[in-house]
Parts: C-alpha cells; structure tokens; sequence
C-alpha cells in the first residue's frame, strides 16, 4: 500500500471516530472504496475490514442489536 493510500485510509479513520452513525460511515467508506476503484487502485485489506466491520453494525443496529 502507497502512502496516499495509507494516509487516505488515516485520515478516514479520524472522521469516523468523530461520528455516532453507523450508516453515514459506512456510506463514506463505500464512497472511499469507489474512488480506488475509479483511479484503477486495489482495495486494501484495512478498508475492507473496516467495511465489513460497519456493515456488521448497520446490520446489528437495524435488529435492535
């Protein structure tokens, strides 16, 4: 992984730590993802897990969880 990659990824993280919402991180996340899709990059592995992470939340939330 590049270091824009890795500082993307960092500065990611901060603005997620400052929300309450897992849905609205979950939706920049899928945006993040998008955006490496689109300049040709892989996805790496901690966006990935931080996705599936979210996901998992959403879903938890969405049961009363």
């Amino acid at each position: 992984m590049n270091n824009q990659m890795q500082s993307e990824i960092a500065e990611l993280n901060v603005k997620l730590e400052e929300l309450d919402d897992p849905r609205r991180c979950f939706a920049m996340v899928q945006e993040r993802i998008r955006q490496f899709r689109l300049r040709g990059w892989p996805i790496p592995d901690d966006l990935a897990r931080i996705e599936r992470r979210l996901m998992t939340e959403c879903l938890a939330e969405s049961q009363g969880r």
